[in-house]
């Protein structure tokens, strides 16, 4: 096993980073805010029958009881796809990137055996054996001695530099793979970006996603080098609300509107998921295109802006999040019957993001978004902003495509992405005899 690297520098995010050039001045600097996530609820059962109405109420009641706070939600572990990408967001997420240390192609399928053994143990909410009181802890404790599933969901991907010489894995790279360009709009600080194994972690409250993320740290020292990190949150009524509430951005707007709906197989399959028709190696199958980007918000500027002018500016109504001219927030905007953009201007982040045209049918994505907050920056402005994911099964059909209509947006002049990268999610673990990324790395030349 290569010796540990040594890590000089420190991504702005929280993570450790490679030595690198001294990050922008208006990069993040601290960690972000701690979410949590009460119990689910149900609708009142006015109007139900008597036996209907005991059993709502029952229900009602257990789940306003202690053990039913949502530290018992669980996510599946196995099966075709991995969690945490048509799975309902819970209130609190956390990214994290990593260095490989493996030194060669076996190495590397021993690390990815551990690593699902340790995932799927941790979004059980297993506990490791208590050891000597003489030696270190086998967990932080952050958790309590019982430990708790709380929702917990942690979806990997492979970025391009896995695919690198060091594996022998260049001619099985998913073929739109590769490190994320800048975008004019862009500053990124490159040790904020990037990363051979990315872990997407989502749970009820962010002291899960803290507890998983240390005790890979703890678990795989000789395995992973923390490149980079970034925590993010939403209401913590968020899953009691999805569906009829959508989430707000920090610039007070309804984020997430026109998403695709999850739960629609049909149209997972054709947006989200690669399949054995998509022209990708056949180990990818099952898996998809994760994107993503930490996009800071300038909110000095945007909150002494004119409300008009930012409502034009989305192209939605900022009370109700509704389309401009329109009455509900989801309420399809009409463009053809708008063509010079005097309801919606063309260059409003809504129209530009989805024209709701022939040519753009197919370039849609799932969205997958969460608040951040990192402190202030060094010039003492907030350092706050989005935490955007993306999946889709074609890369260049998707967030490029997208991105590459947003280019020159007004929106731009209150944003700016700092950090991130793309990855490809790998297919899910089908069962104990399976692991991550086995059938790229038992049965590739």
């Amino acid at each position: 096993m290569t010796e540990r690297k040594t890590i000089l520098g420190r991504c702005p995010f929280g993570g450790l980073a490679r030595p690198a050039a001294p990050a922008p001045e208006e990069a993040p600097a601290c960690p972000g805010r701690r979410s949590l996530l009460v119990g689910f609820g149900l609708a009142g059962a006015a109007g139900l029958a008597p036996g209907a109405a005991r059993a709502a109420n029952a229900e009602e009641e257990r789940r306003a009881a202690p053990d039913a706070d949502g530290t018992r939600d669980r996510q599946p572990f196995y099966g075709r796809h991995q969690a945490g990408i048509v799975t309902s967001q819970p209130a609190a997420a956390l990214v994290a990137a990593f260095d490989v240390l493996a030194d060669d192609r076996a190495e590397l399928a021993e690390l990815m055996r551990r690593l699902t053994a340790r995932t799927a143990a941790l979004m059980a909410g297993e506990m490791p054996a208590p050891t000597d009181a003489k030696l270190p802890p086998p967990d932080s404790g952050l958790l309590g001695p019982g430990g708790m599933s709380d929702n917990l969901s942690m979806t990997l991907a492979f970025g391009a530099s896995l695919f690198d010489g060091r594996f022998g894995l260049a001619a099985h790279r998913p073929k739109r793979l590769a490190a994320m360009a800048a975008f004019p709009n862009d500053a990124l600080d490159h040790d904020c970006c990037h990363g051979d194994l990315l872990v997407q972690f989502n749970a009820n409250t962010a002291e899960t996603n803290i507890h998983a993320l240390r005790a890979l740290l703890k678990d795989f020292p000789d395995g992973l080098a923390l490149r980079w990190k970034q925590d993010g949150f939403l209401p913590p009524h968020t899953i009691k609300t999805q569906g009829r509430d959508t989430a707000r951005n920090l610039l007070g707007f309804k984020d997430g509107t026109a998403n695709l709906d999850a739960r629609d197989e049909a149209l997972m399959d054709r947006i989200v998921w690669v399949d054995d028709r998509a022209g990708e190696p056949a180990w990818t199958a099952g898996g998809t295109y994760h994107v993503v980007r930490v996009i800071r918000t300038l909110v000095e500027r945007w909150d002494r802006t004119p409300l008009r002018e930012q409502e034009t500016i989305i192209g939605r109504d900022k009370a109700e999040g509704a389309p401009l001219g329109l009455a509900q927030e989801r309420d399809l905007p009409d463009y053809g019957s708008d063509p010079e953009g005097r309801r919606v201007p063309l260059d409003a982040h809504i129209r530009r993001a989805n024209p709701r045209d022939a040519a753009s049918a197919d370039s849609v994505i799932l969205r997958r978004a969460y608040n951040y907050s990192n402190g202030l920056t060094k010039a003492g402005q907030l350092d706050m902003g989005l935490l955007f994911s993306s999946f889709q099964s074609d890369l260049d059909r998707g967030f490029i495509a997208v991105q590459t209509r947003l280019n020159g947006e007004p929106l731009e002049e209150y944003i700016k992405p700092v950090g991130g990268g793309y990855f490809f999610a790998l297919p899910g673990v089908a069962g104990p005899h399976d692991y991550f990324a086995k059938a790229l790395l038992e049965t590739t030349a």
